[in-house]
């Protein structure tokens, strides 16, 4: 039976298994934002090579965490026009302290915060957060889902011949589909006519 049994468990203890997910986690979303002049540097931003199996579980991770970031983009956003442009501890950001127009902006400002604390408890890295909530939440603002795609490699790992799998962001390197013109239907009768008779 399979009772209280959801996906896979790869060999390895609770504590093991989410300290992976975490790294592998981090490691994707930190992909995006990346110096090639670095060596081990990846050639192609926003994916990891891994195993079928750890890709299919790291997916719901990953796409909770960037549907987290996404619903705080409006809160930031509004946050960001009631805040001041005056430095700070000067006088005018005192008065803008001190007055109604702060309590605005924390009211405002709070569930972003929240968001990016749960996001922080979840990958504890800064600047995987940073990552998820500066360019992957506005890049996918737009999409109702299925932020990441798994893509199987033909050849296995070497060592223990596991069956490998690339998961990437959707989005900026997909391929474009170009669409032919389908070829003109012609009339039976018109075929008919334009071949020539047997006689």
């Amino acid at each position: 039976m399979r009772h209280r049994t959801r996906g896979r468990i790869p060999g390895r203890k609770a504590s093991h298994r989410k300290a992976m997910f975490r790294n592998m986690a981090s490691s994707l979303i930190k992909t995006v934002r990346f110096d090639k002049d670095v060596v081990g540097a990846p050639k192609v931003a926003g994916r990891i090579v891994t195993t079928t199996e750890k890709a299919k579980e790291l997916r719901p991770y990953v796409e909770k965490l960037i549907t987290l970031a996404k619903k705080a983009l409006p809160y930031e956003e509004k946050a960001r026009q009631l805040e001041t442009s005056a430095e700070k501890n000067s006088a005018e950001w005192k008065t803008w302290r001190e007055g109604d127009q702060w309590a605005k902006w924390v009211a405002a400002k709070s569930p972003a915060i929240a968001a990016r604390r749960r996001a922080f408890a979840a990958l504890r890295d800064i600047e995987a957060v940073e990552i998820l909530f500066s360019e992957l939440a506005p890049r996918f603002a737009n999409r109702d889902g299925g932020y990441t795609r798994i893509v199987r490699l033909a050849k296995p790992r070497l060592g223990d011949a596991g069956e490998r799998a690339i998961i990437a962001f959707v989005g900026e390197n997909d391929r474009t589909r170009v669409r032919r013109a389908a070829p003109a239907v012609v009339a039976e009768s018109e075929t008919q006519s334009e071949s020539p008779s047997a006689d």
